[in-house]
């Protein structure tokens, strides 16, 4: 049962960051692409902004793709936890904690997710199973 829940885990969280980044990339889901994010991310001192965007749109997208398959998990958490220390530093860590405040409370908990599965393994249902 423990592969299974660590498979439902990666699905979710990595199918997320795959939205996210497909808003980044794309415009999908709602996004702005690269040049809505990129002026906002301009905004925050992130320069220069369609860069930055297309970084954080690929490390999302992409990490969010190995993470959910399971492949190269610890690098997929690594591309995951360093978008969300950036979004932590840029935006939510003046705001304090909690997410209702736009603190960072959630980016805190999404790097713990991903980081306890790199730690402890992607599981019998991932790709580096399969690899090994």
């Amino acid at each position: 049962m423990m592969h299974i829940g660590l498979l439902i885990i990666r699905l979710v969280v990595g199918l997320t960051f795959v939205g996210h980044g497909a808003q980044k990339l794309f415009g999908w889901f709602g996004g702005y692409g690269l040049k809505g994010t990129g002026g906002w991310l301009e905004s925050i001192g992130l320069k220069p902004g369609t860069t930055m965007a297309l970084l954080a749109g690929l490390a999302e997208f992409v990490g969010g793709l190995l993470f959910a398959l399971g492949l190269f998990t610890p690098f997929a958490a690594f591309l995951i936890a360093a978008t969300m220390i950036v979004a932590i530093v840029k935006v939510h860590a003046p705001n304090g904690f909690w997410v209702t405040q736009n603190g960072f409370e959630y980016n805190l908990v999404l790097i713990a997710v991903v980081v306890g599965i790199a730690l402890i393994g992607a599981g019998d249902y991932s790709l580096d199973a399969i690899l090994r």
